[in-house]
């Protein structure tokens, strides 16, 4: 049941880095930033689960606290106007 999961999780991963990658638009970016993050968590409970060492819920909660400032600095990043872009407008 856990190595299904596992493989849910991964195919979840490739899927977040074709986004990120190929990704059209600095959102979509952002938005598999979060995934990959999630996915991180998900791998964190998931060792949790297969181990019992609930050590594993720990990192997952320092992962999710990471991979939230992370997509807010990214995000307010993205939301910044560019110093071309104000120059070509003046």
């Amino acid at each position: 049941m856990i190595a299904l999961l596992v493989f849910a999780v991964f195919g979840c991963v490739v899927m977040g880095l074709i986004r990120f990658v190929c990704g059209p638009d600095d959102a979509d970016r952002i938005v598999a930033l979060d995934i990959l993050f999630s996915a991180a968590v998900a791998f964190c409970a998931l060792a949790a689960l297969a181990t019992g060492r609930v050590l594993f819920l720990d990192i997952a909660i320092g992962v999710a606290l990471i991979g939230f400032v992370a997509t807010l600095a990214w995000a307010r990043l993205v939301e910044m106007p560019r110093e071309q872009d104000e120059e070509s407008e003046s």
